[in-house]
């Protein structure tokens, strides 16, 4: 099991050390800074936090010592936009081409690549680990780019990046709200990719469109990486293919909607996923904190309680805000309200690392 977490929150970067039965802060990176996600890369060992620091803008810091100490790397960002070019969201307001916040940074195929994407709507490569990024060109300049909308965020936002264990020039990704996209050549060309998912937020004509669904998360199977599952907006689905068509597993208890999902790394018909009330209200459903957990690909689910608190608890998890650990046996989990838990048995029952944490945007195992 991994002993090592990387809590990333709006005053922080906690990182955690498992010692013995418990787990402890063993470092605070970047105290009082809203920190939007953190990577560590088990290829060379460095350890990436992403800053999203308002009129200071973004940031991106890398640490070469575990966190002790850090350099501060270019972030990703947008080519000056050409002054003939003008560009609207689909309400009609203008699409800046500014980057708001790193919302998804995975490692590549090739040593020293990563992807990063963005709130803002582009997404980045840097093949010199983080010392320069490029903005996918091909993509930013798809005409359907335009018809992509804000979620949560005012800009569309993208949150999941796939990269194909067994053919790393297929990347995947995920867009809110735009769907999902895949290359099959290392981001020479896209095609969406959101067949089966449907948007009852748009108007019913529409619903069915891929380009205009907004996927919450999507994540993939390590061992087989043909099987993703993605928290949608609009309910949960899996995919059997690849992505090219999508099942929505309409079953869920005690709701379909939620942000964040977790697959098992090797046992592709294992999720997670944390229910709760969608839309105006978006809290927990009768205030019980629960993890949903299937192991037959969504056909039946339990609803787990077991350590979590169960009585005027409003605790939201973030779509990167659930992880798995590689063993598919111990995940984390942790929420709005600053509480942290952990899992060593699946799920079955949780352990409160911390319940005065600051809000938490994601975790991740180290």
């Amino acid at each position: 099991m991994s002993d090592r977490l990387l809590v990333s929150t709006r005053k922080g970067l906690f990182s955690m050390v498992r010692d013995g039965s418990w787990w402890n802060v063993e470092r605070v990176s970047h105290l009082g800074q809203n920190v939007s996600l953190a990577l560590h890369d088990a290829r060379d060992g460095a350890t990436y936090a992403c800053l999203s620091l308002g009129h200071f803008g973004v940031k991106l810091q890398k640490s070469r010592d575990g966190g002790a100490t850090w350099e501060e790397q270019p972030a990703p960002a947008f080519p000056k936009k050409p002054d003939d070019v003008v560009e609207t969201l689909p309400d009609g307001r203008p699409w800046p081409w500014r980057v708001e916040s790193i919302w998804s940074l995975e490692p590549g195929g090739a040593p020293g690549e990563l992807w990063a994407g963005t709130i803002g709507g582009g997404l980045f490569r840097s093949r010199d680990a983080g010392a320069s990024w490029h903005l996918i060109h091909t993509l930013w300049n798809h005409p359907m780019r335009k018809e992509w909308s804000g979620g949560g965020a005012d800009l569309p936002g993208i949150h999941s990046v796939l990269v194909d264990p067994r053919d790393a020039h297929t990347v995947r990704i995920g867009i809110s709200c735009g769907g999902m996209w895949q290359s099959d050549d290392g981001g020479e060309t896209w095609r969406v990719s959101a067949k089966g998912m449907f948007a009852a937020y748009m108007p019913p004509q529409r619903a069915h469109e891929e380009n205009v669904q907004d996927p919450h998360r999507i994540v993939q199977c390590k061992a087989r990486p043909d099987r993703l599952w993605t928290q949608h907006h609009n309910g949960v689905f899996r995919s059997d293919d690849g992505g090219k068509n999508w099942t929505s597993i309409d079953n869920v208890k005690p709701a379909v909607f939620g942000w964040a999902v977790a697959v098992h790394p090797t046992e592709p018909d294992t999720a997670w996923l944390v229910p709760a009330i969608k839309d105006e209200l978006r809290v927990p459903v009768d205030a019980r904190v629960v993890v949903a957990r299937t192991r037959d690909a969504g056909k039946t689910w339990d609803v787990l309680t077991k350590g979590l608190p169960q009585n005027g608890a409003y605790d939201i998890v973030y779509r990167h805000a659930l992880d798995v650990d590689a063993t598919g046996t111990r995940l984390a989990m942790g929420s709005t309200t600053g509480s942290l838990w952990t899992s060593d048995n699946g799920g079955d029952s949780w352990t409160c690392v911390s319940n005065h944490m600051p809000p938490i945007y994601a975790v991740r195992f180290a």
